[in-house]
């Protein structure tokens, strides 16, 4: 029987007023006298010293914070209760959409608990049950925490390169092997970051790297990215730089792919998240020059694809929502762009496969699909299965297959086969999983933030709910670099709603739901809005008794990490429990790491000017936690290889808290050991992990026990 979460008002008063927390005792952090100045205020940074991960110190402070987490965690009666039910419902079999390359026809497939998904493949018209393993990740460490990172193939698809991370970590190592005997080949390639591998024909590839900074390799600063070519047979030190390296004219984010004819070299070059230089070059004639067509970075564009010397691009150049232009290679500036699919009120995302462009719109953070063919003409509106998020719709131009996958808050993603010619859509796979979507439902809602702008949310609960302000409640947000948050199902958040939990997701400003202005009003000078929403979002929750203070918990990673940190200090009234997870909570220092001065367009940065530094003092989470402040239980979670948010943010922020927090509300840090960011994490690692997560959420919810339905 599944469990669910009796809130029985006479047992909560009686356990209430029998679990009095204690204040912990915390592990001693010693403050330094550090300090920077900034014109002409001084700001201590007296755990400046948390930022160095080479530190004995540091690795004792960890150890002796986890052990606190863990001791606390252990008291939860029904811990071990939540990781038996998130083992079980994970405990079912994934299979991705089928692909194709040569003479093989592949695709990933985790049998249920296995930590990394494996690579099958079966001959291209067999009987796909006949498939064999082609690589297995599982392989690559005992413990599960080598991931595969990316996979791709040679023009004939005799040749693989893929790429591995290492304990989470964003740096790759690259691996060539020989498809047939499925045998390594040629010298592993070291030291890769923020790259594809896109080969040129069947002789080498393109990949991007930085210089192996001075100092740690998962904090120093990497801002000078690089574009190299490897050809097969050579080592690693005679790849030819490409593009990048000047110093004069510093790009954080170079990547290049070659076109699907292998004619065109397309090269991007980026200062920052937002915004990219784009060149293209002629690989049929060797010593051809790069071609300019986009000389600055303020727009996001990119060749999507070509017939011959006709390029199509994808741009929000004038056009925030994005819109499909064609253009001759040879007069391909911008005053030559000639609208394709032109730009409407709704955010394009499109792709392509079997002749065809597929123009993904998003309606109000959901999903419509078009079919285009490559004259402009409108084939048809794609039928989808339901509401919801479809990816997909990507093959190569020759195929005549193509998938999709459709999910939501309640659908586990389910694969369709699409016939291009006749528009009808076949269920290739559906997961068969211990969950049934009809017991539980979605309801978009549209609130009024601060400055009286609409924003969406949808909330996903079990039918009959009962609105009394007891329902414990999960708000989830992000809010920053043009990401949208689609609904798409996870089995955490399916365990969740199981114990009778509401799960809101805000479609906050700082994202890319509505396009670029929608972005651009959540960036710099106007971050509040960002807050403010997701404030805004806590309150309708509460206004329409989904919940109230005492069961409401928020929520975010990375960008939204710094949300949850943000909002819990300027509204620690507003909820229970706070968990920001690999959070950017140092806002003075946070461009001094890793790649982070690449988030300046989202952000603005200290040395930017007077204002902007009083700006970012004024919400930086680490700066505004005040001592006499009771905030919520908070449990900040990061990861001890998180080389792209560097753990230091976490460690500043937790020591700020338990240094000052007043009143008895638990403040922990979970310090995950061999992990990262995120990416490639271990299926076993994410189950401990949201088992940690919720009990901890519903214990200081005041929740004693989950009991039987």
């Amino acid at each position: 029987m599944k469990n669910t979460v009796l809130l029985v008002l006479a047992t909560m008063v009686l356990f209430a007023c029998t679990q009095k927390q204690t204040k912990l005792e915390y592990p001693v952090t010693k403050k330094g006298a550090v300090s920077d100045s900034y014109f002409g205020v001084e700001v201590a940074d007296p755990y400046r010293w948390l930022e160095d991960d080479h530190s004995e110190e540091t690795a004792e402070w960890v150890k002796a914070q986890n052990k606190v987490t863990f001791g606390y965690l252990s008291q939860v009666p029904y811990r071990e209760e939540l990781k038996e039910r998130l083992s079980a419902l994970w405990n079912y079999e994934k299979i991705g959409a089928p692909f194709k390359e040569g003479d093989w026809t592949y695709f990933y497939k985790n049998n249920g608990l296995q930590n990394q998904y494996v690579v099958y493949r079966f001959k291209t018209g067999e009987d796909p049950t006949s498939a064999e393993v082609f690589l297995d990740p599982n392989t690559f460490a005992e413990d599960g925490t080598t991931s595969l990172s990316t996979l791709s193939f040679s023009d004939n698809g005799k040749i693989a390169a893929y790429a591995i991370s290492e304990g989470g970590s964003d740096w790759r190592k690259v691996i060539v092997m020989d498809t047939d005997s499925k045998t390594q080949m040629g010298d592993t390639l070291v030291d890769v970051k923020f790259s594809g591998i896109s080969w040129k024909g069947n002789d080498g590839f393109f990949y991007s790297s930085y210089d192996k900074p001075e100092g740690s390799e998962l904090s120093a600063k990497t801002d000078q990215h690089k574009l190299y070519y490897h050809q097969l047979g050579t080592s690693q030190k005679d790849d030819q730089l490409i593009f990048g390296g000047t110093p004069a004219e510093k790009h954080r984010y170079v990547m290049g792919y070659v076109t699907d004819d292998n004619r065109y070299l397309v090269i991007t070059a980026s200062v920052s998240t937002s915004g990219n230089k784009l060149f293209i070059k002629d690989l049929e004639q060797p010593n051809s020059k790069l071609i300019t067509i986009l000389a600055d970075d303020s727009s996001d564009t990119q060749v999507i694809d070509n017939v011959g010397t006709k390029l199509y691009l994808l741009t929000n150049l004038n056009a925030p929502n994005q819109k499909i232009v064609t253009t001759d290679v040879n007069q391909s500036t911008p005053e030559n762009w000639v609208d394709f699919i032109p730009e409407t009120e709704n955010v394009l995302s499109p792709s392509t496969g079997c002749g065809y462009f597929f123009a993904e719109y998003m309606i109000d953070a959901v999903s419509k699909v078009f079919q285009y063919d490559y004259d402009g003409n409108l084939i048809r509106e794609v039928e989808l299965p339901g509401v919801g998020t479809v990816s997909g719709f990507g093959a190569k131009k020759k195929d005549t297959e193509i998938y999709y996958t459709f999910t939501n808050y309640t659908t586990p993603g389910s694969i369709y086969q699409y016939n291009f010619e006749t528009g009808e859509s076949e269920l290739y796979r559906k997961p068969d999983i211990d969950f049934n979507p009809a017991d539980f439902e979605s309801k978009q809602v549209f609130y009024t933030s601060k400055d009286g702008t609409k924003v969406p949310m949808i909330i996903t609960y079990k039918k009959g709910i009962e609105l009394n302000g007891q329902n414990p409640t999960i708000l989830y947000g992000y809010g920053g670099f043009n990401v949208s948050l689609t609904p798409s199902f996870a089995v955490s958040n399916a365990v969740w709603l199981e114990q009778g939990g509401v799960y809101a997701v805000a479609n906050l400003r700082g994202g890319g739901e509505y396009g670029k202005k929608w972005h651009i009003a959540g960036t710099k000078l106007q971050k509040q809005n960002v807050f403010d929403d997701f404030i805004a979002a806590a309150e309708f929750l509460i206004a329409e008794n989904y919940t109230s203070s005492d069961y409401l918990a928020i929520r975010g990673g990375s960008n939204g990490g710094l949300l949850v940190g943000a909002v819990m200090t300027q509204r620690p009234d507003l909820m229970k429990v706070a968990l920001p997870a690999v959070g950017v909570l140092d806002m003075l220092r946070y461009h001094t790491f890793t790649a982070g001065a690449g988030w300046a367009y989202d952000y603005g940065t200290a040395e930017d000017n007077r204002e902007m530094f009083d700006y970012l003092k004024g919400y930086s989470p680490v700066h505004n936690v005040k001592p006499g402040v009771a905030y919520p239980a908070t449990m900040v979670t990061t990861g001890d290889h998180d080389d792209r948010v560097v753990p230091a943010h976490s460690f500043k922020f937790a020591a700020e808290l338990q240094d000052k927090q007043a009143g008895n509300n638990p403040v922990l840090i979970r310090i995950e050991t061999d992990a990262g960011h995120g990416a490639g994490t271990p299926v076993s690692k994410t189950i401990e992990q949201y088992a940690d997560l919720f009990g901890f959420t519903l214990w200081n919810m005041g929740i004693q026990s989950l009991n039987e339905n």
